[in-house]
């Protein structure tokens, strides 16, 4: 029997979005207009320092109002998050420190230039690529904290 992740809103901590996508795509939004996003798949790397439980649920769902630039991927039909990761209880600096490490270690490279760190300025983006699924092991061997769950399981709790 899978472990079950408990989230609840009182928790914080910095995650990883893992997004499938069957196709190029573009985003309706002005600084990326011109873009051409590759199919693949996407890291996209955020924090929540409170409401960690409502942030993930939000980022789940397909209908929503565009907040985010993340939002313009989640929502389009071709997507499809197919796992999340969490690092519970971490502060907003290891956000960047992950993305740091994840990019010079060669496991994913940068996507678009600006996309999702408007409040970061030590990053490129913190939209990340690869055009094959990362393994899971890749990941928890350089952060044993990890915790990986798939979204379309029963393998979170939601308290």
């Amino acid at each position: 029997m899978p472990k079950v992740l408990r989230i609840t809103n009182s928790d914080s901590g910095i995650y990883i979005l893992e997004i499938k996508i069957n196709r190029d795509f573009t985003v309706s939004t002005k600084t990326f207009e011109n873009f051409t996003f590759k199919k693949g798949f996407y890291y996209y790397v955020g924090s929540a320092q409170k409401n960690l439980k409502s942030r993930i649920q939000r980022h789940l769902k397909k209908e929503k109002i565009i907040h985010w630039h993340i939002d313009h991927i989640t929502t389009i039909r071709e997507s499809e998050i197919t796992s999340v990761y969490v690092f519970r209880s971490k502060k907003k600096d290891f956000e960047c420190e992950l993305v740091q490490t994840l990019t010079r270690k060669g496991i994913l490279k940068y996507s678009a230039k600006n996309f999702g760190n408007s409040d970061c300025n030590i990053c490129d983006s913190h939209l990340l690529y690869s055009n094959k699924r990362i393994p899971y092991n890749q990941f928890s061997r350089l952060y044993q904290s990890i915790v990986r769950f798939n979204p379309s399981s029963n393998e979170i709790s939601w308290e």
